[in-house]
C-alpha cells in the first residue's frame, strides 16, 4: 500500500528553462518535418512527369448558335482569356477541342467565349473542367503540312519523330524539342514557318515524355540528362544528309538544346538555337515557382537542395542528381559558342524572362531577344502568330547564308 500511495506522490517540479527547451526542441522538429515534407513534395512534382491532368472547373456552359456552331463559355482568367488559338483538353484529357479566340459575353463580364473549330477526339457535351494548351494541333495535317512518321535510336529506346523534308534547303535540319510536360506535338505551330523557309524540320520525341520510352527511374533530368536524345536526334539528322542543324527548343526544351549545344560531341556541328519561353536558369524558375504557390524561402531552397544532391534521390527518385549550376546559363553567359534567338513573352508566369534577358544582355554578339507581351508561357505563335514567324524568318535568312556547320560525320 505504501508502494502505491509512493507512486501517486507529486513528482518534483520540472525547472522552467527545461521545460522551455522540450517545447522549443519538439516544435522545432515539427517545424523542421513540415518543412522537409513540403520541400520533397515540391521537389518531387519538379521531376515527377504527370499522367493526366485534372483540369479546372472553368467551363460553365456549352452552347450550340442558330447556324449550328459550337461555343463554349469559360470562366474569365488570364488563360482562358489570352488571345490565339488555343486546344482545351478536358478532364484527364478525355477529350481534345481547338478553339477560337475570346469573345465576349454580353451581359456576362465574368465569363469568356471560345467557338470550337475542331475536335480532335471525345465528347464535349458534359464536361466541367479542363486546361487549355497552347499547342493548338494535334498532327502536323492539321495545318495541311504532310510528314513522314520515323524513329530514332534513343538512349533509353526507339523515340517516334515527325520529319517534313525540306524542299529549298533540304539540308538544313531544324530539330525541334518541346518542353516538361508536352509533347511533339507542341512544335507544330512553328512548321508553316520552316516550310515557308523551305528547311527540313524534325519534331523529336524524349524520355519521359509520353511518347518515347521512359527514362529507368522515370524522372525528368531538366535538361541535365534529355540532352543525349537530342544528340541522337542530330545523328540521325547527319546520317540523313542534313549540313547545318539549328535547334528549336521550347521551355524546358531550351534548356536540353543549350545542354546539348555545351556537352554533346556533336556541339559543334550545331549552327545555331532558336528558344521559345526557355529556362535559361533553373534556379530563378524554381524560385519564381515557390513564390507563385506562396512555399516559403528555406523550403524552396531545400527542394533545391534536394534535386541537386545525391542525399536527395531517395526523396525525388532521381538516379542521379541535377546539376542545377551547370544549367544556369547567366552565370556561365561567357561559355556561350552558338548564335540563339529567344523569343519570351515579358509576362511569362512560369518561366520569367529576366534570365532569357539578362542572357541577352550578357552576350549580345551572339544572343538576339525578341520579347513579346501578352503571351503568357510558350504561347507567341498563338497571340502573335506574325511576329513569330518574322522572328524565325529574320535569324534563319541569316543563318543559311553562314556556310554549313556540319563538316563531317564523326
Amino acid at each position: 500500500m505504501a508502494q502505491i500511495v509512493k507512486s501517486l506522490e507529486p513528482r518534483k517540479t520540472v525547472p522552467a528553462t527545461l521545460l522551455g527547451t522540450l517545447i522549443g526542441v519538439t516544435a522545432g522538429s515539427l517545424v523542421a518535418a513540415s518543412v522537409s515534407a513540403l520541400a520533397a513534395y515540391f521537389a518531387r512534382r519538379v521531376v515527377t512527369p504527370e499522367d493526366s491532368r485534372i483540369g479546372r472547373d472553368v467551363i460553365r456552359s456549352i452552347h450550340t448558335d442558330e447556324h449550328g456552331q459550337v461555343w463554349v463559355h469559360l470562366v474569365r482568367d488570364a488563360e482562358t482569356a489570352a488571345a490565339g488559338e488555343h486546344s482545351m483538353f478536358t478532364h484527364a484529357g478525355a477529350c481534345c477541342v481547338r478553339l477560337s479566340g475570346p469573345e465576349p459575353v454580353p451581359g456576362k463580364p465574368k465569363l469568356v467565349a471560345r467557338k470550337v473549330l475542331h475536335t480532335y477526339y471525345g465528347q464535349l457535351a458534359g464536361a466541367r473542367r479542363a486546361n487549355l494548351s497552347g499547342s493548338v494541333y494535334e498532327h502536323p495535317n492539321d495545318v495541311g503540312i504532310d510528314v513522314r512518321q520515323v524513329q530514332l535510336e534513343l538512349e533509353v529506346g526507339p523515340g517516334p519523330a515527325w520529319l517534313m523534308p525540306g524542299t529549298e534547303h533540304p539540308d538544313t535540319w531544324v530539330i525541334c524539342v518541346h518542353g516538361r510536360g508536352a509533347r511533339p506535338t507542341e512544335s507544330i505551330r512553328a512548321l508553316p514557318t520552316l516550310r515557308g523557309l523551305g528547311v527540313t524540320a524534325l519534331l523529336m520525341s524524349y524520355r519521359n515524355d509520353g511518347v518515347a520510352p521512359d527514362a529507368s527511374d522515370g524522372r525528368y533530368g531538366l535538361g541535365d540528362t534529355e540532352w543525349h536524345d537530342v544528340e541522337s536526334a542530330i545523328r540521325y539528322a547527319i546520317e540523313h544528309q542534313a549540313k547545318r542543324i539549328v535547334l528549336l527548343g521550347w521551355s524546358m526544351g531550351g534548356a536540353i538544346s543549350l545542354q546539348t549545344a555545351d556537352r554533346s560531341y556533336l556541339a559543334e556541328q550545331i549552327d545555331s538555337l532558336m528558344l521559345v519561353g526557355p529556362v535559361i536558369n533553373w534556379v530563378d524558375v524554381l524560385s519564381h515557382q515557390a513564390r507563385m504557390n506562396r512555399i516559403p524561402q528555406t523550403v524552396g531552397l531545400f527542394a533545391q537542395w534536394l534535386l541537386s544532391n545525391r542525399a536527395g534521390r531517395w526523396i525525388t527518385g532521381l538516379a542521379a542528381p541535377v546539376n542545377l549550376k551547370r544549367l544556369n546559363w547567366v552565370e556561365r553567359a561567357a561559355e556561350l559558342r552558338h548564335p540563339v534567338l529567344i523569343m519570351h513573352s515579358r509576362d511569362d508566369d512560369f518561366v520569367p524572362s529576366g534570365p532569357s534577358e539578362q542572357l541577352a544582355r550578357l552576350r549580345p554578339d551572339l544572343v538576339q531577344l525578341r520579347t513579346f507581351t501578352g503571351a503568357a508561357h510558350t504561347r507567341e505563335p498563338n497571340v502573335d502568330p506574325q511576329g513569330f514567324a518574322a522572328a524565325i524568318e529574320a535569324f534563319m535568312a541569316a543563318r543559311l547564308q553562314a556556310a554549313p556547320s556540319v563538316t563531317a560525320h564523326r
